[in-house]
């Protein structure tokens, strides 16, 4: 999810604080590491960092400290591409039987899958398929899942709970228009099913349907109660209620939401010339663009704060629409113009990443291409960093959304003097290597280990001294 800072000054202190209590593993050496989970093993220490685990050895430890939980992705408010955990109401046969077959020592069993499907049962084919993609879904590995998802579809086409799963990944893709076709089907084949029609009713949002969206998750609420859905359809409505009066213009790559009275023809141009521009400037810089129309919604600063319910200190969101206040702008602004750039990177990243881009990589790129320097926040960083009162990065792959306005300035300039770093050192090519490896299925430290060498511990310590050496006394 992409935001804007408009704090208007750094308060430094609270970088004290910023980060939520977790266990703490103190090293002889002075740094410290940030952990979801630690324990003792004989001669190490074992610890988890969201889907990873590590080990360290004890000779390396001074101490540590138990606390409660850390900022994880799997505990922020919902982004674009979080989709509600589905528990499908459609069986398929075998499953019960196959899954310990098919997985094995945490992965799939590619030949045992061939023989199932050598089989020549249509049925037995599609639901091994399915236990195969769900289980590469579960665990990020997209563009693995989507092959067994396609596989399934070719042995049983209108299997409802894989149309369900399929849909799901490819809206999380933001592949709006395919998920459409998908989800749709899958209604067709399962009425009854609560996933289907949430499912349907995200695809519906993505392909700028608010009005089908909630009358979907209505339906799906009724079918079963989802806390999750409920957040889904209580923000369309509120979209719909905000722009009953909105009307929309097209340009090659986008769709202009906007009120009549709000902005001028003139304007209008002006800002869907500036993201044309930066679209071709990103496609460049990053490679691959979203595959469908990107949805750009201008609002007065009001109004954007009724839909989103962002955070005061935001400026702009990217929700997967770029979601613009333009407060009582006339004409093309060089802030507004950084803010598009920001927000349509944004959409970019999602795409390469498959959408699992940890917050502070989001951040730090966008900000990166907007272009936005580190300026005079370099020298405070450098000091933070010189003193370890900066905020661990493993900490900054929760959402910035609960951050205070201090707060979120301090992640912000993190995140752009991290990236700013592995741009100056390593060049944009390993940026979009790094993002390649996230849409591949990789953990962040797994993609940077494989790009720049370098876990977190190693990437901070670096960049404490790129810092030190670039803005340091």
């Amino acid at each position: 999810m992409g935001l804007r800072v408009t704090t208007a000054a750094m308060l430094w202190i609270v970088a004290l604080t910023a980060s939520a209590p977790a266990d703490t593993i103190h090293l002889k050496n002075g740094r410290t590491i940030l952990a979801d989970h630690v324990r003792e093993n004989g001669t190490h220490y074992e610890y988890e960092i969201g889907d990873d685990s590590y080990a360290i050895s004890r000779n390396s430890v001074e101490r540590t400290e138990a606390g409660g939980t850390p900022f994880s992705v799997a505990s922020s408010l919902a982004s674009k591409n979080d989709l509600p955990l589905f528990k499908p109401v459609d069986t398929l046969s075998f499953e019960s039987d196959l899954p310990k077959t098919i997985i094995k020592d945490g992965k799939v069993d590619t030949e045992a899958l061939s023989k199932l499907e050598d089989k020549g049962d249509a049925e037995l084919s599609a639901t091994a398929d399915f236990i195969a993609g769900k289980f590469e879904f579960d665990h990020g590995n997209i563009s693995i899942a989507r092959h067994y998802f396609e596989s399934g579809l070719r042995s049983e086409p209108e299997n409802s709970t894989i149309l369900i799963y399929y849909a799901a990944l490819l809206a999380r893709t933001g592949n709006a228009s395919q998920a459409l076709s998908y989800a749709q089907r899958a209604v067709s084949a399962a009425p009854n099913s609560p996933d289907a029609y949430t499912v349907l009713g995200y695809a519906q949002q993505a392909a700028d349907r608010t009005k089908d969206a909630i009358a979907s998750w209505t339906h799906s609420l009724a079918l079963r109660p989802d806390p999750a859905v409920q957040q889904y359809l209580a923000k369309a409505q509120r979209e719909q209620t905000v722009e009953t009066d909105f009307t929309q213009h097209e340009s090659s790559h986008f769709v202009l939401h906007y009120e009549g009275k709000q902005t001028s023809e003139a304007f209008r141009a002006q800002i869907l010339e500036a993201l044309e521009s930066d679209y071709e400037d990103l496609v460049r810089d990053l490679g691959t663009p979203p595959r469908d129309n990107i949805l750009v919604t201008l609002y007065t600063e009001q109004a954007f704060f009724d839909v989103t319910r962002a955070p005061s200190w935001s400026g702009a969101l990217n929700d997967g629409k770029l979601r613009i206040p333009i407060n009582g702008l006339t004409s093309m602004t060089p802030e507004l113009a950084r803010v598009l750039k920001h927000e349509l990177a944004h959409s970019f990243i999602n795409q390469i990443s498959a959408g699992r881009c940890p917050p502070w990589l989001h951040e730090g790129i966008a900000q990166l291409l907007e272009p936005k320097s580190l300026g005079s926040d370099g020298r405070q960083l450098a000091q933070m960093f010189k003193s370890q009162r900066n905020i661990p990065l493993n900490v900054l792959e929760g959402s910035f959304l609960r951050f205070s306005g201090a707060q979120a300035y301090v992640a912000y300039a993190e995140s752009l003097a991290a990236v700013s770093y592995i741009a100056d050192s390593y060049g944009m090519g390993d940026i979009q290597r790094i993002l390649q490896r996230l849409g591949q299925g990789s953990s962040t430290e797994a993609a940077l280990r494989a790009t720049i060498h370098s876990d977190y511990g190693q990437l901070e310590s670096e960049l404490g001294k790129y810092l030190a050496d670039k803005y340091g006394d």
